[in-house]
């Protein structure tokens, strides 16, 4: 992690940015890794991850998951300000999803790759596919 990450420098709204990549990679090795075929069908299946709903249903799952730190992490995610709301969920929704995606966003930066996967399993459970 750079000295700038370290000192809290990154912003909310950049962690969620960059946890919504990380967010789609771990979904598209786990659709690949369930032999799911055919673009179409990768980019249906994805939805159940990648949603603001989606996501929000997810983060509840995790929240007794989480440390006393990554706790603070999401709800300062949860917390930012937004200028806009998909149609496709509520304003309480997108914001849990933000969280979400900012706490994805600084376990990545962190470099705890192994607890981010864990906390994907936890997210999604494999019995959902």
């Amino acid at each position: 992690m750079s000295e700038n990450t370290m000192h809290g420098e990154i912003s909310s709204c950049e962690l969620a940015y960059l946890g919504d990549a990380v967010t789609e990679i771990l979904t598209r090795q786990r659709l690949v890794e369930k032999g799911i075929r055919g673009a179409g069908n990768l980019n249906k299946e994805a939805l159940h991850f990648v949603t603001a709903v989606a996501q929000s249903e997810a983060i509840e799952r995790l929240l007794p998951h989480l440390t006393e730190k990554e706790t603070e992490i999401y709800k300062r995610g949860r917390n930012q300000h937004s200028a806009s709301i998909p149609k496709s969920a509520s304003a309480g929704q997108y914001r849990r999803a933000t969280g979400f995606e900012a706490l994805f966003g600084h376990l990545w930066l962190s470099g705890e790759h192994e607890r981010l996967k864990y906390l994907f399993s936890v997210a999604y459970p494999d019995e959902e596919l």
